[in-house]
C-alpha cells in the first residue's frame, strides 16, 4: 500500500485544493508516482473520469479539483480519486455520485445518515487509486471542527481514523483569527482525532512573514503541533481552475480589456471553469455578473454556462431581468454562447415531464434558437474529440448531461462528436449553443472565434498556462514548507 498524507482545513476555501496540487507536483518532481484523493466532494463543477476495467460506458464524474490534482501528478484522472462527489440542486439537496455513477438524491439531513452506506465505497476506492503509487495526498472537506457531524463522517477524521492517515492541518490566515482557529481545532478534536495531527501550516500569508513568529510559538503553546511553514500568497493559483462556486464573489469584476465576456452567475451555476481559457487571454476580461445586477451593456458576449437545475435557474434568470439584458444585447449585434444547460436556456422551452430536477416540470426558454429541450432520465458523462463546425478545427471536451434538445436551429450544429452533430447555431451565426464543456480549452478554436469578435492574437497555449501555474506552485511550497519533513511523516 502506498504511503499516504492527509490535508483538513480549519474550515472550507482554506486553499486545500491548490496545496494538494502543489505538493502532488513537488512530489512528482521528485520521481515519486504520486496520486490524489478526496473521499467527499461538493461541487457542480465536475470532470469525467476513467472508470478503470469499465469498457462500456464513456466515464464517470469527478470533483474538477481532482482533475487537476491528477493533471499535476502527470497521470490520467480517476473515478477513484474521488469516490463521492455531492452536485447540489436545491438549497438542502444534492446529486449523489458515488465512483463516477449516479448513486441517488438526498436531502441534507438525510444524507448524514446515507454516508454510513458510502465508507465501503470509500475504502474500495481508497485501496484502488494507491495501487502502484508511492505516495497518496488526501485532501479533506470542508474542517474536523464541525464535530456535530463526525459520527457519520466520512470526508476528513472519520476518514483519516478508518484508513490511519496522518494529517496537516491548514490554516488560513487571510480571512483572519487563524490563531483562535488552530487552537480551537485542538481544543474541540475528540483525542482519537487529535492525534492524527502531525502539524500544520499557514496559507495565503501577504507581507513579512517574520511578523508571524510569535503567532507560530502562540499555536505551539496551545497545541504543541509543529509548523511545517507559512505559505504566501500564491499569484499563480489565479490560473488554476476554480474548483467551486465559492469563488465566484471574487470573480464578479476585471480588468478593462479589449472584449468584455458577461457570465450571469446561476443559482446552480456548474463547470463555469469553462470560461477559464477565455480568462487567460491577455485581451479579454470575463465579468461573472450576480443576481441583482444587470448584464453590461459593453460586453461583446454573453456567455450562458452550465447548470445543476436547468427550469430553476431558468427561472430566476427571468426574475433577475437577464432575459431582457440577453434581448438588448442581441438588438446590438451582441453573441451569446450558451453551454450545456445555457444552451438548453436558449431555446423555446424545457420540459422535465418525469420531474428529475423537481416539481417545476416546464418553462419558457430564452428564445434565441429555435429548438426545445426534453429532460431524460439517462444521462451522457464522457469526455470527446470533436470539430467545430463553424471554423472547422478540432475541440477537445467532456459531456455531463441530462435531456435531448432538437429542433430546426440543429440543421446548423456548432460541432460534431463523433461523427454525431452537437448543438445549434443560429441564423446569423451570432448565437451558439452546445453540449460540450472545455469549448474554449482548444487553443486554434479559441483564437479563430475571438478573431470572429474582433479580437487579434488569441490563442495561448492554455494548457501549458496551467502546467507552469502547477510548477510555480510547487517550486513555492518548497520554498516555503518543509516538504522533506511532511513526505517523511506520511505513512
Amino acid at each position: 500500500m502506498a504511503r499516504a498524507i492527509m490535508l483538513q482545513g480549519t474550515g472550507s476555501d482554506v486553499g486545500k485544493t491548490v496545496l494538494v496540487a502543489g505538493l502532488c507536483r513537488a512530489a512528482k518532481k521528485r520521481g515519486l508516482k504520486v496520486r490524489p484523493f478526496k473521499p467527499q466532494n461538493m461541487s457542480n463543477n465536475a470532470a469525467v473520469a476513467d472508470i478503470p476495467g469499465d469498457n462500456n460506458h464513456g466515464g464517470g464524474e469527478i470533483g474538477r479539483a481532482q482533475w487537476l490534482q491528477a493533471m499535476a501528478c502527470g497521470v490520467a484522472p480517476s473515478v477513484h480519486m474521488n469516490p463521492v462527489l455531492l452536485k447540489p440542486q436545491t438549497d438542502v439537496g444534492a446529486q449523489v455520485i458515488v465512483q463516477g455513477k449516479v448513486f441517488g438524491e438526498a436531502r441534507a439531513r438525510d444524507y448524514q445518515v446515507m454516508k454510513g452506506q458510502l465508507m465501503d465505497a470509500v475504502l474500495d476506492s481508497w485501496d484502488k487509486v494507491g495501487e502502484g503509487a508511492d505516495l497518496v495526498i488526501v485532501e479533506g472537506a470542508g474542517s474536523p471542527a464541525e464535530i456535530n457531524l463526525r459520527s457519520h463522517d466520512i470526508a476528513n477524521m472519520g476518514f483519516a481514523t478508518r484508513a490511519d492517515v496522518p494529517v496537516v492541518l491548514v490554516g488560513d490566515i487571510d480571512r483572519g483569527g487563524v490563531i483562535a482557529s488552530v487552537a480551537g481545532t485542538h481544543l474541540i478534536l475528540p483525542e482519537e482525532d487529535r492525534r492524527m495531527i502531525v502539524g500544520y501550516l499557514i496559507n495565503k500569508f501577504r507581507g513579512d512573514v517574520s511578523l508571524f513568529d510569535d503567532g507560530i510559538r502562540s499555536i505551539e503553546t496551545f497545541t504543541g503541533w509543529r509548523c511545517f511553514g507559512v505559505v504566501p500568497w500564491l499569484k499563480a493559483a489565479a490560473r488554476l481552475p476554480s474548483e467551486d462556486s465559492v469563488v465566484l464573489e471574487r470573480l464578479a469584476s476585471g480588468e478593462a480589456r479589449a472584449l468584455r465576456v458577461a457570465v450571469p452567475m446561476l443559482g446552480r451555476i456548474a463547470n463555469f471553469d469553462d470560461l477559464d481559457p477565455l480568462k487567460a487571454e491577455p485581451q479579454v476580461e470575463v465579468v461573472f455578473v450576480p443576481p441583482g445586477k444587470p448584464l453590461p451593456q459593453d460586453a461583446g458576449l454573453v456567455v450562458i454556462p452550465g447548470s445543476k437545475s436547468t427550469i430553476g435557474d431558468l427561472i430566476k434568470f427571468r426574475e433577475n431581468g437577464w432575459d431582457r439584458d440577453l434581448l438588448a444585447h442581441r438588438k446590438r449585434g451582441g453573441h451569446v454562447v450558451g453551454i450545456c444547460g445555457g444552451f438548453q436556456m436558449l431555446g423555446h422551452t424545457v420540459r422535465d415531464p418525469d420531474g428529475i430536477e423537481g416539481s417545476i416540470t416546464e418553462a419558457e426558454g430564452l428564445g434565441l434558437l429555435d429548438v426545445e429541450t426534453v429532460m431524460e432520465p439517462e444521462k451522457t458523462v464522457r469526455n470527446v474529440s470533436a470539430r467545430s463546425v463553424p471554423f472547422d478545427l478540432p475541440l477537445e471536451g467532456y459531456e455531463i448531461h441530462l435531456g435531448r434538445t432538437t429542433g430546426p436551429d440543429t440543421l446548423r450544429p456548432s460541432a460534431t462528436i463523433n461523427g454525431v452533430e452537437d448543438g445549434a447555431v443560429s441564423a446569423d451565426g451570432k448565437v451558439i449553443g452546445t453540449y460540450m464543456h472545455g469549448l474554449f480549452g482548444a487553443d486554434g478554436f479559441r483564437g479563430k472565434f475571438l478573431e470572429s469578435l474582433g479580437i487579434k492574437g488569441g490563442g495561448i497555449d492554455y494548457r501549458a498556462e496551467v502546467e507552469r501555474a502547477l510548477d510555480e506552485v510547487a517550486a513555492e511550497l518548497e520554498t516555503h514548507l518543509d516538504c522533506d519533513a511532511i513526505f517523511a511523516l506520511a505513512r
